[in-house]
């Protein structure tokens, strides 16, 4: 790559990491961690119970003796191993407001990064279209979530289509210990990928991200308008039609709930983020229901 080039892809890192900050420093407060931290082997003394513990950590014994309520503290078995799986298919290059889903994406994974970071975690990368573009194995320290945030930028992939099933399948087979496995996608394509879903949901704990453009939803009333799929070419024309951006947003609708739907099935959360939208509410919604249903025990 050229100097200005590698220039202006410092700039972008540089951005996002600026931009991330404010976010990584809530969801580090400790979202992050109750939801994602897993209960170590090793238990280390008891404590008062605080308002947000865990109720299944309560040692009944010891609250019945000293007449409050108390939890067990355990010493953590060894840090939390979290893998990003980002999309960089074709798709990804749209965008009709200042950012592309591909850029949102890079986004999202980079609080993400960070804020496994934050709580000494390690983190690893899986880049993907219709092949595995490129797999950096989970490592600690700001310097490698920086060189992650590089590498999606910087990504020049060789496929333009979209094999999620193959990359949960490598994913499989190179990660054999749990890990915490954040997917991010447009989830467009094809969707044969269910089964591998399941099943790598049984072994790690896996949640995903869809990133969408708010023309996906939503196509504005343009005459004459030719959109090109960028993974397969096809052309299709708008002449302006009112019934026809009609049965384009039904059509995105039932596409949109069949990915939902799918992803219950798999007992997956997805969460949706759209280009141009700030992600902080998106994003502590979401860790906030998380919390939710792991305190429930659900």
């Amino acid at each position: 790559r050229g100097t200005m080039q590698t220039r202006e892809l410092l700039a972008k890192v540089r951005k996002i990491e600026i931009k991330t900050r404010r976010i990584v420093d809530e969801i580090s407060g400790g979202a992050y961690h109750s939801v994602f931290k897993g209960r170590g082997i090793e238990f280390s003394e008891v404590r008062e119970y605080t308002a947000g513990d865990d109720v299944r950590d309560i040692d009944w014994n010891v609250t019945a003796r000293m007449g409050n309520a108390y939890i067990k503290k355990y010493v953590e078995e060894r840090e939390l191993t979290v893998l990003i799986v980002m999309d960089v298919s074709a798709s990804g290059d749209f965008g009709t407001i200042y950012e592309s889903k591909r850029e949102k994406m890079a986004e999202c994974a980079a609080l993400l990064a960070f804020s496994a970071v934050r709580n000494h975690d390690k983190v690893g990368l899986l880049l993907y279209s219709d092949r595995t573009e490129l797999y950096l194995p989970p490592r600690s320290g700001k310097t490698h979530a920086l060189r992650l945030i590089r590498e999606m930028m910087a990504c020049e992939p060789r496929g333009t289509g979209t094999d999620l099933d193959a990359a949960l399948e490598h994913l499989a087979a190179a990660r054999k210990k749990r890990a915490v496995i954040f997917l991010i996608s447009d989830f467009s394509g094809n969707r044969d990928y269910e089964q591998n879903l399941k099943i790598l949901n049984q072994r790690h704990d896996v949640a995903a991200f869809r990133i969408t453009d708010p023309w996906e939803w939503q196509m504005p009333l343009l005459p004459g308008m030719v959109i090109a799929d960028a993974e397969t070419g096809e052309h299709q024309s708008f002449t302006g039609n009112r019934k026809m951006l009609k049965n384009y947003s039904r059509e995105a609708e039932k596409q949109f709930r069949i990915v939902q739907e799918l992803f219950t099935q798999a007992k997956v959360d997805i969460m949706d983020l759209k280009c141009g939208e700030d992600p902080v509410k998106p994003l502590m919604k979401f860790f906030r229901t998380r919390w939710k249903q792991k305190t429930a025990g659900i």
